[in-house]
């Protein structure tokens, strides 16, 4: 049947314009193109139609609207076949889609029988005498390439729809269906009358936006919730005094303008909401974030005390007043005020306990202690107190200890505990003067071990040998301690540093001596535990390691070349530390 549609003037080229404009600010909308697509089949513009429709599946494959809107464009052009793999294409994404299933039975149809169920207006037996007895058309009838045209329309009336551009169509429409296409295309109600296919097709709506599966519960009672409190924001914007309405588009002029960093342009906002509304503190802590940006801090202190004084007459948000004193304390932070910083900070925890601001708190609480113990060195004062600690060691050294029942006696080793406690306070108050003095620690390291906290007194060794590795003392120190933890390989580990730095160390070759002549007391001892040792265990299965140790029992000499390999020579030293194997 054929179909007329009716549509008022221009409001297909503003719809189009519009889909046009949109597109230009969001190009990967394919909604935007399928109802660009509807719109310029309308307009009888199928090859662009059929351009956004195609553009419409390229971007959104699996959607039903986009295939149907390609397989109209299709149809609209009389390229029949591809408009019904169209929609078989769109039917393999939505097979329940009724569009498609309309669209596919159509062209079904169409193909089977080529319009027997349709009416052909160019068919029919009297057609050529109808129309060369019109007035209208009986010139035409002289142009051979016209009566070419009509044949061409009788054979395939659905190539129509390309046909349309020419006038000698509509003329002959006009005569074969008895209705003056020609002479107006606008009616007394100013209606545009347009034609399109005689063949096709229900006319399908615009798209929106697609739609979208339902929000579960907690999303959609956050959503109403966050409706309901715009609401209650724009019923407390309407309930305010012009004044304050006024105050607050300064405000939002302000900030638009702090966001770009336009500093001065934002003042002059904050200023004239000030102005506008003296009561309100966050205009004057909008001030003072200005004035934080550009480094003026102590005129950002002074406008946020300004600004709590405000909130406390009007009685602001305990928040508002909270985040007015951190940003004090970030401005103290800034001028190395780490005292004050600290105060602001705990005065806003008070206010409100925000997490950030128990971060910020932290943070300076550190750069304080850090500050503090920066300013607590003081090397000459660290000097007389390693002094002083050395005359009390040297007194609790000269105590013989003896098994005695004599209270005399026992009175001297309390004493002589309590002079090697006061030598530790006294060195403990030096590295804390001093801490970049690798002998204080050496010598609190000594009393730690007259104490018998051996396990402190390493510590104190680990750190002096980290502040000077060359200090061959510290060595033997710590080889001393670990002896008397009876970790005899690392005790004779530590001695042989010692050697090395100085080969004439008496103390740290006795040291050696000592811990070798123990660890190799019991062989069979000795060898329990070498072989209990997973790091032993790995290097006596090494084959190359078994090589290297039988030419060694066989060349004596070849044990130089081996250690001059860095990895052989540690593995070497552990199984000599082991008590596994000697050097002689």
């Amino acid at each position: 049947m054929l179909m007329l549609c009716l549509n008022h003037r221009g409001k297909l080229d503003e719809g189009l314009a519009l889909y046009s404009e949109a597109l230009a600010i969001d190009p990967e909308n394919h909604v935007l193109y399928s109802n660009r697509s509807a719109a310029y089949a309308k307009a009888g513009k199928y090859l662009e139609a059929l351009q956004d429709a195609e553009k419409t599946v390229s971007l959104k494959p699996d959607w039903g609207k986009g295939h149907s809107r390609k397989g109209a464009a299709l149809a609209y052009l009389g390229r029949d076949v591809e408009a019904q793999k169209a929609y078989e294409e769109g039917l393999n994404h939505e097979p329940n889609n009724e569009q498609l299933k309309e669209g596919l039975l159509e062209m079904k149809n169409k193909l089977g029988s080529q319009g027997a169920k349709l009416m052909n207006p160019f068919a029919g037996p009297d057609v050529m005498n109808k129309l060369q007895n019109n007035p209208k058309t009986k010139a035409m009838f002289e142009d051979p390439t016209y009566r070419q045209l009509i044949q061409d329309l009788q054979s395939n009336p659905s190539a129509m729809a390309t046909k349309l551009g020419d006038p000698r169509v509509l003329a002959t429409l006009s005569v074969l269906l008895g209705v003056d296409l020609e002479a107006s295309n606008e009616d007394k109600y100013g209606i545009e009358v347009t034609f399109i296919c005689p063949f096709i097709l229900v006319d399908e709506p615009m798209d929106t936006t697609e739609s979208s599966p339902p929000l579960d519960p907690k999303e959609e009672k956050k959503r109403r919730e966050e409706e309901e409190r715009k609401r209650e924001e724009k019923a407390k914007y309407d309930a305010l005094p012009e004044e304050k309405k006024k105050a607050l588009g300064e405000k939002e002029k302000g900030n638009a303008a702090y966001k770009k960093k336009n500093f001065a342009i934002a003042l002059e906002h904050y200023n004239k909401a000030v102005e506008l509304d003296p009561t309100d503190m966050t205009y004057v802590t909008n001030l003072a974030a200005v004035y934080f940006e550009q480094k003026d801090y102590e005129k950002c202190v002074e406008l946020c005390k300004q600004a709590i004084d405000i909130g406390r007459e009007n009685r602001a948000d305990f928040k508002l007043i909270a985040k007015a004193y951190t940003r004090i304390g970030n401005s103290y932070k800034k001028l190395k005020d780490f005292a004050n910083a600290k105060l602001y900070f705990e005065k806003s925890l008070s206010e409100f306990r925000s997490p950030e601001t128990k971060t910020l708190l932290s943070e300076v609480e550190s750069l304080l202690r850090e500050e503090q113990r920066k300013a607590y060195i003081n090397p000459e004062i660290a000097e007389q107190e390693k002094e002083k600690g050395n005359e009390f060691f040297r007194k609790g050294s000269f105590i013989i200890y003896k098994k005695s029942k004599n209270p005399l006696t026992v009175l001297c080793i309390i004493l002589t505990i309590g002079q090697y406690a006061d030598a530790l306070k006294c060195y403990s108050e030096a590295i804390k003067r001093n801490p970049s003095d690798a002998k204080v620690y050496s010598n609190r390291a000594a009393c730690y071990t007259k104490l018998a906290a051996f396990d402190l007194g390493l510590k104190d060794c680990d750190v002096c040998l980290e502040l000077e590795p060359s200090f061959v003392k510290g060595w033997i120190r710590k080889g001393k301690i670990l002896q008397g933890m009876q970790q005899y390989s690392k005790a004779s580990t530590a001695f042989q540093k010692a050697m090395e730095l100085d080969p004439n160390a008496s103390e740290a070759l006795d040291g050696y001596r000592a811990c070798m002549m123990q660890t190799n007391s019991n062989p069979e001892e000795v060898r329990k535990r070498a072989m209990a040792d997973p790091e032993v265990q790995a290097i006596l299965r090494d084959p190359a390691m078994r090589m290297i140790l039988e030419q060694m029992q066989n060349e004596p000499r070849a044990l130089q070349d081996h250690l001059k390999n860095p990895a052989i020579a540690s593995k070497i030293q552990k199984l000599i530390e082991s008590g596994l194997i000697s050097i002689h």
